[in-house]
Order: structure tokens, then sequence, then C-alpha cells
């Protein structure tokens, strides 16, 4: 446990920050989720438009890093593109 001030502080915010993005985080997981598990091409195509609004609010929302997000969404429609 921190005796500092400051350090008492930077803990509650990095809890605070780390419960936050837990949750963006599992929301994205399960739409990435989502578009794996689509049963068929255009299941999935749906699937991944609503994937990669979440991707981007992710990015947006400083949780991921840009270039993770954009590699996610790569990742993603090419998925999308070998099923059909």
């Amino acid at each position: 446990m921190p005796a500092l001030k400051a350090s008492k502080k930077s803990l509650r915010q990095a809890h605070r920050r780390r419960s936050r993005n837990k949750g963006v985080m599992s929301t994205m997981r399960g739409a990435i989720k989502c578009v794996h598990q689509a049963p068929d091409v255009e299941a999935a195509r749906t699937a991944l438009t609503s994937a990669i609004s979440i991707i981007d609010r992710t990015v947006s929302k400083g949780v991921l890093h840009a270039n993770t997000g954009a590699r996610y969404k790569s990742r993603l429609t090419h998925h999308v593109q070998k099923l059909g």
C-alpha cells in the first residue's frame, strides 16, 4: 500500500481507469467474437460494421492505440472477405 498522498491518489485513479477500460475492452472483444462466430456471410458483414464502430469508439476513448485498432479492423475485414 502506498504511503505518500500522491501515490494513494494515483492508485485510486488507476483502479478507476482499469475498471472503465475493462468494460470497454469486454464490449469490443464480444463484438469481435460475433464476427468470428457468424453463421453466414451476411451476418458476418453486419457484425463487422458493428465491430468496426465499437473498435473505433475504443480507440477514441484512448483504451487502444490507433494502430492496434487498425490491425483488428484489417484482420476482421480480411476474415469476412475470405468467407465469401
